[in-house]
């Protein structure tokens, strides 16, 4: 793999234990990590960026998404719905995914990440139609080609409409599919070791849309190969009045009852925990993905940021689906984050370089990494840079910790690194005719919602 020198950067914001910003500082990046960081670096390397007027951060972590929804994005027909019932009008373009769809709006969805400083992806898959083939795999090459981290999940449904969930029946299966399919997906992809570039989650959809059986078994098959569980939870109040009318039990109550509660454990959303609930997470290290934009377009209410990091719960923060976002870009996020969170809480709100630490180290938390998050040696190279002299940055790079947050970034980052390869250059996707790509997928995009 070449070898990378960033030379002379002008602020490398570093988010490391000791929060330091290094001015004019080189890193070097060989066989994809981060071999050395500090001012004028001896030797040289394959390639060398003059970064004297670049703003550096670790590459950004999104841990929840729906790769799949951004076929689906801004539909008239949805955009007054909250959950259930966007769900519910949903499903019936969904059900039509293949492995076609699934591969271009992979690309399209992790290239615009990309694009925006996200090195980084949990995609939540769980729409597995009969006869789609390997949607995983579909996934996973699609990051490959473009050079993303990506971790996978083997989502799962199977309460369909006429078991009281919400899903058709043609997108739901049996435990025992499930389960066997689980078993493949992980052997097959999951790579436990430093630095992978691909990993597997097992993720029911939601418990709404899940029996209880097929998450105690998805929790004993996780925890026997090593591998993390994911969920949606405590979106909304119909879910707690859903949980609560079938089971007699608050959401996490009954997560917590088959097992789903452990560092090895995070949910979506987060949105309804009470105060007890809160210390729950706190005390078994379970993890939130903080989604404020979807949170907002469905209208499902404002997470508890500011208590879940008293606590020190693991958060991290997420895109979540397109559909329910309409876009792709972590660095918006952030900046929404951080106001929504100053309008509801004030002075007990995030900064703006606390939130860029949840959407970097904070995420990593979340996935279960220690290689990704922060800029030090011995660290994966996945980083992104920004150009300072840009318009929109002139007078405000004092403060480089927060200006993502307060100012933030509009249009694609300058440069984007993943494992020591450079993936964006001045905005672009490298390797890829981007005018071909989107003309390819436009067509794809087409037939799947004519049909």
């Amino acid at each position: 793999m070449p070898s990378l020198l960033l030379k002379n950067i002008r602020a490398a914001v570093t988010c490391d234990d000791g929060d330091r910003v290094l001015e004019h500082a080189d890193i070097l990046c060989e066989n994809g990590f981060i071999t050395a960081i500090g001012p004028r670096l001896a030797g040289e390397a394959d390639e060398t960026i003059d970064c004297s007027e670049m703003l550096c951060y670790p590459g950004l972590v999104n841990t929840h998404h729906h790769l799949y929804q951004c076929f689906s994005r801004n539909l008239p027909q949805v955009q007054s719905l909250e959950l259930f019932d966007w769900l519910r009008a949903l499903y019936e373009i969904w059900k039509n995914l293949d492995g076609t769809v699934v591969r271009y709006s992979s690309l399209t969805a992790m290239g615009e990440m990309m694009k925006h400083g996200c090195t980084t992806c949990f995609d939540h898959h769980y729409v597995f139609p009969a006869g789609s083939g390997d949607l995983l795999g579909a996934q996973f090459a699609a990051a490959e080609e473009l050079g993303m981290r990506m971790a996978c999940s083997r989502g799962s449904m199977d309460l369909s409409r006429k078991d009281g969930g919400l899903p058709p029946d043609s997108v739901v299966q049996t435990i025992d599919a499930i389960m066997a399919d689980s078993a493949r997906a992980i052997e097959a992809y999951h790579d436990p070791r430093p630095g992978s570039m691909r990993q597997v989650v097992l993720a029911p959809c939601s418990p709404f849309s899940v029996s209880g059986e097929l998450l105690r078994q998805s929790a004993l098959l996780a925890r026997q190969y090593g591998v993390r569980l994911h969920t949606h939870l405590c979106e909304t109040k119909d879910e707690e009045r859903y949980t609560l009318e079938r089971y007699g039990l608050r959401p996490l109550a009954y997560m917590e009852s088959l097992g789903w509660v452990g560092p090895d454990v995070w949910y979506a959303h987060g949105i309804h925990f009470n105060d007890q609930e809160l210390r729950v997470l706190a005390d078994t290290g379970t993890g939130v993905a903080h989604c404020p934009a979807s949170n907002m377009k469905l209208s499902s209410g404002v997470c508890r940021l500011p208590e879940l990091l008293e606590l020190g719960v693991p958060v991290g923060l997420a895109l979540d689906g397109s559909a329910s976002n309409d876009g792709n870009s972590l660095l918006e996020e952030l900046r929404t984050a951080y106001l929504l969170h100053r309008l509801t809480s004030s002075a007990a709100a995030p900064s703006g370089y606390e939130l860029l630490k949840i959407a970097t180290r904070g995420g990593a938390r979340v996935l279960g990494r220690t290689d990704i998050g922060s800029l030090e040696a011995g660290k994966c190279a996945d980083l992104f840079l920004i150009d300072s002299r840009r318009l929109e940055l002139t007078g405000c790079c004092a403060d480089p910790k927060n200006v993502l947050a307060t100012v933030g970034v509009r249009g694609a980052v300058d440069y984007t690194v993943v494992h020591g390869r450079v993936t964006v250059r001045q905005g672009r996707l490298t390797g890829w005719d981007e005018a071909r790509l989107s003309r390819e997928a436009g067509a794809v995009w087409e037939d799947y919602l004519r049909r």
